[in-house]
């Protein structure tokens, strides 16, 4: 059984059940195989059963990769300063770093050089996010309202002067913005207010 049967695995992820029947081996034995090839440092585990090979983990895309983080912690949805770059409305991207809002607990899955971190949120705000090119991403202004909202609480930083809202609608901004609690809507008025400044 050699890596380059591996190779054989048309996916961009699989599992200990994809290598098992790939090889005509049992699980078990899958298991002793992955956990083999990524201490070799040709798979990188993403999360418990779930591997990509190195070097195709190293030329994902964009979206392939929004998709890996939707897979490692469900439910999920990009957010966040990640949503914001994707979006055009921050200038500052994090690179290989993916935010998303679960509702399980917070949490952070290292996979090589990929950071993929997810905020915990209450349940009544998880919402306004939409099915994209297969992922699930905030709308442009739930990404900014998560990230104020969890800003507020001390739980994230965000410069304000590094945002252009002139990309998002204002009127769904303020309609959305009342989902919010009293204290993270002042916040928002008041970093909105700096940033609207003349």
């Amino acid at each position: 059984m050699s890596y380059e049967d591996m190779l054989k695995i048309d996916k961009p992820l699989f599992t200990q059940y994809d290598v098992a029947h790939q090889l005509g081996i049992k699980l078990a034995s899958a298991a002793v195989l992955c956990s083999r090839y990524v201490k070799k440092g040709l798979l990188v585990r993403l999360k418990r059963g779930l591997y990509a090979r190195t070097e195709t983990l190293g030329h994902l895309g964009q979206i392939d990769l929004f998709r890996i983080a939707n897979m490692l912690q469900v439910p999920s949805y990009i957010s966040l300063v990640t949503a914001l770059s994707y979006y055009g409305i921050t200038n500052q991207p994090r690179r290989g770093f993916f935010e998303s809002i679960s509702l399980n607990r917070t949490r952070r899955f290292e996979a090589g050089s990929l950071s993929f971190y997810y905020s915990k949120i209450r349940p009544e705000l998880y919402r306004e996010f939409v099915k994209r090119d297969g992922v699930f991403i905030a709308l442009p202004e739930k990404a900014v309202l998560d990230s104020f909202y969890l800003a507020s609480m001390g739980r994230y930083t965000l410069s304000g002067s590094s945002l252009d809202l002139m990309k998002i609608d204002k009127e769904i901004l303020a309609d959305l913005s009342t989902l919010y609690p009293p204290k993270a809507r002042r916040y928002f008025e008041g970093v909105y207010a700096k940033i609207n400044r003349p």
